[in-house]
């Protein structure tokens, strides 16, 4: 469905920017002074949104990088913001694949995240706000 939506040929959308933009995926702020807002992405393809979301409600419930993205999102944005969002990252992979035939998928998996974390930075960073507020730090080697 989304190819039928969107076609093969992605030569008319240079980047994956502008697959999102013409498919009113992308964010928009409004900004007036020092006050910002978000704004509603617009209508673009009703057809395109309406499957994307449903594919990013499936993905949601996976064990794969889009399910942990979801879950990630609705912690801080709320549900339908974590599937548009998920939406988004969807069409974004779909460009890839589609503007370059030699592409392939590869899930980054649901631990992407986890990984990465510095856990000798984080040790350091929690060290350092426990001293400011006033205590004193031991550490002792987990058993």
């Amino acid at each position: 469905m989304i190819i039928a939506e969107v076609g093969l040929d992605m030569g008319q959308f240079p980047t994956a920017a502008h697959l999102v933009s013409w498919a009113r995926l992308s964010p928009r702020t409004i900004q007036s002074g020092t006050k910002q807002r978000t704004g509603a992405t617009g209508k673009g393809n009703p057809y395109l949104k309406g499957v994307l979301g449903e594919a990013a409600a499936a993905a949601a419930k996976t064990d794969t990088f889009l399910g942990e993205r979801y879950r990630r999102l609705v912690k801080r944005r709320g549900k339908l913001k974590a599937l548009v969002a998920v939406a988004r990252s969807i069409l974004v992979i779909v460009w890839h694949l589609l503007a370059d035939p030699t592409a392939r998928y590869h899930d980054l998996g649901s631990d992407f995240y986890a990984s990465r974390i510095d856990t000798d930075r984080k040790t350091r960073t929690h060290i350092r706000q426990l001293q400011a507020l006033g205590f004193t730090v031991t550490l002792t080697p987990a058993a």
